[in-house]
């Protein structure tokens, strides 16, 4: 058994350091590897030396989820990769779901002695495990836009989570106190799986990387549950990592977005609304222009902020926008970029696009880094971004954006916005800054109208 727990802290100190590479972009490849090296280690040792009653189904299955998940990362649109963390997230979730289940159905058939940390594991794995499955299914639908992104809310709602809640604990206290009744467990992850969606249905579109965040989350901790359920210590050390990072960057994502991290928890995000009018903040006061008029506002600019947006990543502009800057910068225009840590539709999500462009890490700027700045920008390039951008987070109380933290782009000499209409973004209001005096709109599929821009800089 000594080298059993030897892979595993192997394994566990490969997770560990594979996080902290992950922290920064320049070392996340790396990350990724040794993350998967020591998870490797972990099912061979697991396979090998647990008590494996047959192989006839498992490596099949081995196969076909490798092959599952090949196909799935090398097909899966840049924009859809939000969804397929929730569905990640969802799938480790419901595994805890049933392998806590039937290692708890072979005590209850065996007639074992069924400890009360076997009991107690196995019921905060079935409640965690069904909240994050059911609640990534739904994100997964919002994201997909399979169900409507808006928030869904009814009356007594919150009560209603509360009720449900301390029923879910009650029946949780049951499986401890009658251990051999197998169908308790089962009412457990039914009522925990109408808990996770409830707590999911009122978040917003605008709200999902936080919750993309807190599931992630949701799912290591459940992993870590069942790995008390079958007293595999790699499960546990794996969850508890997956667990805690998982948390932290939902802090980290609740004060990008001023959003309460309690609130963020029970499914009990922003319900303020503003009663703005579209016409009120655009009629008379946008301004649309052309490549060629931009063109000539970026080639006398000294410098120049590119703001990329979930637009960016809809219209894969992200190698068009690396030759923009690439252009800009030999004709000597200082360039950045100013990343909002929330920008898109999960955390980090401009971070990787432009990594995947090959824009040098030192250009890209944090918020806290770059709106000090823009008072002496001369030109901020938006490319499809819209709620990270709204002043009325700053001056609306009322608005859903009240309170986040923005890229202050509207304190720039001049600012121009590349998208394809006015539409709202994630958070359902206008933006004053499209009718801003220094606004002026570029309509157009993001990456057509950057690479009319490189056009026509070129020919000046």
């Amino acid at each position: 058994m000594n080298y059993i727990n030897t892979a595993y802290l192997v394994a566990s100190a490969l997770f560990i350091i594979g996080l902290r590479d992950l922290s920064h972009p320049r070392t996340a490849m790396r990350g990724n590897i040794l993350g998967a090296t020591g998870m490797l280690i972990a099912v061979l040792v697991t396979l090998f030396a647990g008590r494996i009653i047959g192989y006839a189904a498992i490596l099949p299955g081995i196969v076909i989820g490798t092959v599952i998940g090949i196909i799935m990362a090398q097909k899966i649109p840049m924009t859809a990769i939000p969804q397929l963390v929730a569905l990640f997230n969802g799938f480790g979730g419901g595994a805890s779901v049933l392998v806590a289940g039937a290692a708890f159905a072979e005590a209850v058939v065996l007639q074992a002695q069924i400890t009360k940390q076997l009991a107690i594991a196995t019921a905060i794995s079935g409640l965690i495990g069904a909240v994050t499955f059911w609640g990534s299914l739904l994100a997964f639908a919002k994201l997909q836009g399979i169900t409507t992104e808006k928030a869904v809310r009814f009356p007594g709602q919150s009560l209603v989570n509360i009720i449900l809640g301390v029923i879910i604990l009650l029946i949780g206290a049951l499986i401890v106190i009658y251990p051999d009744e197998l169908w308790i467990y089962w009412i457990l992850v039914a009522l925990s799986s109408i808990l996770g969606i409830m707590l999911v249905l009122p978040i917003g579109g605008a709200d999902m990387p936080v919750i993309i965040a807190l599931l992630n989350s949701y799912s290591g901790l459940a992993a870590a549950a069942t790995g008390f359920v079958l007293s595999n210590n790699i499960l546990i050390v794996s969850g508890a990592l997956v667990g805690a990072s998982g948390l932290i960057l939902t802090k980290i994502m609740c004060k990008a977005m001023n959003r309460s991290f309690a609130n963020c928890i029970f499914g009990q995000q922003n319900a303020a609304a503003t009663e703005t009018k579209v016409d009120d903040i655009y009629t008379g006061r946008v301004k649309s222009s052309t490549a060629e008029e931009v063109a000539i506002m970026l080639d006398t600019a000294r410098r120049v902020v590119i703001t990329p947006g979930y637009g960016m990543a809809v219209a894969h502009a992200q190698h068009a926008v690396k030759v923009l800057a690439t252009l800009l910068q030999s004709r000597g225009v200082e360039v950045e970029f100013g990343i909002h840590p929330v920008a898109g539709r999960m955390p980090g999500h401009m971070n990787v696009l432009l990594a995947e462009a090959e824009i040098p890490y030192e250009k890209l700027k944090t918020m806290d880094e770059i709106n000090p700045t823009f008072e002496q920008t001369d030109v901020v390039l938006v490319i499809g971004a819209n709620d990270v951008v709204n002043p009325v987070a700053r001056t609306e109380p009322r608005s859903p954006l009240a309170g986040m933290p923005i890229l202050n782009v509207d304190k720039a000499r001049s600012v121009v916005v590349i998208k394809r209409s006015l539409s709202p973004g994630f958070a359902g209001i206008p933006n004053p800054l499209f009718a801003a005096g220094n606004t002026v709109m570029l309509y157009g599929d993001g990456r057509q109208v950057v690479l009319d821009l490189v056009a026509a800089i070129g020919e000046l």
